[in-house]
């Protein structure tokens, strides 16, 4: 994933030091039920849509935005699935980030799907019962995405 110019100016005051950072995922589902996925060109691996947000764009306009960038879907944000503070990591140049996620359950308005940038390798539609191998993060909130749920808290949910 491509760092946005305002991160970079930021890191250029704050250096490696841990920065709390928002991130959004959209899961997008089209009439038929199937999910969108993008196979991420830094891993070769499949994974849901996201991204962080520019300063003042709001959680459902960067999923919006976001899936479109990588994609080409045109998709409208429906829902909040899940709200989580995620675990900080520290990327190979020293940088640490911990994201809280907003995880937003979105509707494709078009289905024709490309690579639209060059943070993906490909792009596809899945029944979600033969998805490609996804880590965790995905298949969770996949699964929660599929429901009609309450939005889940982490910590709420696990007792």
């Amino acid at each position: 994933m491509a760092t946005p110019d305002f991160i970079r100016e930021i890191r250029a005051s704050a250096g490696h030091q841990l920065l709390f950072l928002p991130g959004v995922t959209a899961i997008v589902f089209d009439d038929a039920g199937r999910v969108l996925l993008g196979r991420r060109s830094d891993t070769g691996g499949w994974a849901v849509i996201g991204g962080i947000p520019e300063p003042g764009e709001q959680p459902a306009d960067c999923a919006v935005r976001e899936v479109y960038e990588e994609t080409a879907v045109r998709c409208e944000a429906e829902r909040i699935v899940l709200v989580q503070a995620r675990e900080p990591i520290q990327y190979p140049n020293g940088d640490i980030c911990q994201f809280m996620d907003i995880t937003l359950r979105c509707r494709a308005l078009t289905t024709d799907c490309y690579v639209n940038d060059d943070e993906s390798l490909e792009v596809a539609w899945f029944e979600p019962d033969a998805l490609p191998p996804l880590e965790e993060f995905g298949t969770h909130r996949i699964k929660l995405a599929m429901g009609d749920g309450p939005t889940w808290f982490e910590g709420l949910q696990e007792g």
